[in-house]
């Protein structure tokens, strides 16, 4: 199937080189010490991987659609894809990165934190610190998450981060991480059990969508919140 680069390359913001306070002493445990975090510039999707984007994706590989696929709660093509594995998420990187010729790939935790906070130094949410509405990340009608795009963006100008769906991120999850990681470029311990995520979701919302909120997951298990955005080098 072949498709004009603007038809499959997801919309996608730059990100300024800078430094940031990662984590949170007021958090969980695991996003302790709050430390400061420098991080090369880079650019990340504007909005969470499409239906319609993952759809260019399954019909240009024969590859086999997601759990949900086909639900009509997730199936809008203007909603996130939702119930693709780790794996599948970093495949989907790798075939945007051969087709476009740019280095797609998942973002990293320090990288996905410093997009979420869109330069907003020690506040909890991407808009401050008022807790959300309990409506915002679901589909108020059907359920599930709501089309992309409707929120307001943060200060970046990034769509539905920290709502919506958890987000795959590229780096091993290990809750003890921050007391070892760089103060540069982290990118997560060299292996682990499971991958990390991070955002509130439709399903999880509030308990998540702190900036600094981190959770992990087995990375073969396909969740209906579970959904990614991807990131490439600035």
């Amino acid at each position: 199937m072949a498709l004009e680069k603007n038809e499959f390359i997801p919309a996608i913001v730059a990100i300024p080189a800078g430094a940031f306070l990662m984590g949170a002493e007021d958090g969980m445990d695991n996003e302790k010490p709050a430390h400061r975090v420098y991080v090369d510039a880079f650019a990340i999707g504007k909005f969470p991987v499409t239906n319609r984007e993952y759809q260019n994706y399954l019909a240009a590989t024969n590859a086999t659609p997601p759990p949900f696929w086909s639900d009509s709660i997730f199936a809008d093509p203007e909603k996130p894809v939702v119930g693709v594995s780790w794996h599948e998420a970093a495949v989907y990187c790798a075939w945007l990165a051969a087709e476009s010729g740019l280095a797609f790939r998942l973002p990293t935790e320090a990288e996905w934190e410093r997009a979420a906070r869109g330069g907003l130094e020690g506040r909890k949410y991407p808009w401050g610190d008022k807790l959300p509405d309990d409506s915002a990340g679901v589909d108020t009608l059907k359920g599930g998450p709501p089309r992309v795009g409707i929120a307001k963006p943060n200060a970046f100008g990034l769509y539905d981060i920290c709502a919506s769906v958890h987000e795959w991120c590229s780096d091993f999850y290990a809750a003890d991480y921050y007391r070892i990681s760089p103060d540069s470029n982290p990118v997560g311990p060299p292996s682990g059990a499971r991958k990390s995520s991070r955002g509130g979701s439709w399903r999880h919302h509030v308990k998540f969508s702190r900036c600094s909120a981190r959770s992990s997951l087995n990375p073969l298990f396909q969740y209906a919140d579970y959904g990614f955005r991807v990131a490439r080098d600035g």
